[in-house]
């Protein structure tokens, strides 16, 4: 569980980022943290994780605060997939950037041996062992950072704008891999912007804006409200806009509101729109 009290933070140049931040998020839930550029969503993920220290509240995780631990050590804890790959990956070869951080803590060269093995098949990537990471393509790439994450077998997953530059088959791939990590019983955090992906497939919803913390709830009903994008600069998904214009239609009026309908109606809609 991952607890979070009145955290504030804010840059050198005194830029607030985060103002009186109070959530928790339980464990194996499965959440998004949605808004626009500068609304402080990396920052909560880092203040989370380590990489950034707030300068006042607490985070605490499975009861414990964190402040008690380095980056290193919570990175067993909660693993962390930055939105650019570039800025995670380094190594070699893809078998040794995964390799790195098992290395650092001490595995055995069995253990290491066999998570490298494990991990590389899991996300397809074992063709590509002995490759340069930075040769790969960015989808290949945003693998191998979480790749070298999950090899560490953390009990909580950040993943920061994962679908980015990911077509539908992808991002298929990677809600069946967070499905499959969900039933090992992992905690998932992702940040988007992709509301259509977090509309379809992340159950609870939170919307940041201006550094603090504007909606929280069922993404069902944080999606299709209107004032809460529009106040955050986000758009209704796209589902959401086609059930709008058949409520307000004079062409279907039999309709009753139920998204599950839209197939039947959507070849008809097309003439009009």
């Amino acid at each position: 569980m991952i607890e979070i009290y009145d955290v504030s933070f804010y840059y050198p140049n005194k830029n607030i980022a985060l103002k009186n931040i109070n959530l928790r998020i339980n464990s194996k839930e499965f959440v998004g943290i949605l808004g626009e550029n500068g609304a402080g969503k990396t920052t909560l993920a880092k203040c989370m994780n380590g990489l950034l220290r707030p300068q006042s509240g607490k985070i605490l995780i499975d009861g414990e605060d964190i402040s008690k631990y380095s980056v290193a050590q919570l990175s067993k804890k909660i693993g962390f997939v930055f939105q650019n790959s570039d800025h995670q990956i380094f190594a070699q070869s893809v078998e040794e950037e995964v390799k790195f951080g098992l290395k650092n803590f001490n595995f055995t060269k069995e253990e290491i041996h066999k998570r490298t093995e494990e991990i590389l098949k899991n996300l397809n990537l074992f063709q590509y062992r002995n490759t340069i990471p930075f040769d790969l393509s960015g989808g290949e790439k945003k693998r191998v950072a979480l790749a070298s994450v999950l090899c560490l077998n953390p009990d909580i997953l950040i993943l920061d704008e994962p679908t980015i530059g990911q077509d539908s088959q992808q991002k298929k791939y990677l809600i069946n891999l967070i499905d499959d990590l969900r039933d090992q019983g992992k905690t998932i955090i992702i940040i988007t912007h992709d509301i259509e992906f977090a509309s379809e497939y992340i159950p609870r919803i939170i919307v940041m804006g201006n550094g603090r913390i504007i909606a929280d709830g069922p993404s069902n009903i944080i999606t299709n409200n209107e004032f809460i994008l529009e106040r955050t600069n986000l758009i209704l998904p796209q589902l959401s806009v086609l059930t709008k214009i058949l409520k307000s239609s004079d062409k279907f009026k039999d309709f009753n509101g139920d998204q599950t309908d839209i197939l039947n109606y959507y070849n008809e809609l097309r003439r009009y729109i």
